[in-house]
């Protein structure tokens, strides 16, 4: 099993983010933190790297429900969604799988939750 969802785009970094953004509020979606990988490992260790965006991606309702089946699942949330240079004019975009990083917990109820969670994601990647 494959531990995350993507697509590649033939489009510039910037209108892969804008419009992953967009495609993750249409399905609830809120980016509470956004990461850029570029800047971060250019102040911290001088190197040059290619556009790389983490966006923090929560649907509260669905972090709500598995939080509220297992305390500790925080540690695995919220659910990561890259965008990042493909080179040659594209830019991959890829999403956490909630079901295979949830396979740890030994949850009935919370796989349930994982999968709704990656339905939803199967259908921002597929938006874009």
């Amino acid at each position: 099993m494959s531990y995350y969802l993507s697509k590649t785009l033939p489009i510039a970094f910037d209108e892969a983010a804008a419009r992953t953004v967009e495609a993750l509020k249409k399905e609830g979606f809120g980016v509470l933190t956004e990461i850029d990988v570029k800047e971060t490992l250019h102040k911290k260790l001088g190197v040059d790297f290619p556009n790389y965006r983490i966006l923090g991606a929560c649907n509260p309702a669905l972090a709500y429900e598995a939080i509220k089946l297992e305390n500790k699942v925080g540690t695995m949330l919220p659910c990561n969604v890259v965008v990042r240079d493909a080179g040659n004019g594209q830019t991959e975009v890829a999403a956490i799988d909630p079901v295979a990083s949830m396979q740890a917990i030994d949850n009935p109820e919370l796989k349930r939750v994982a999968a709704q969670g990656r339905a939803q994601l199967e259908k921002v990647i597929a938006a874009l």
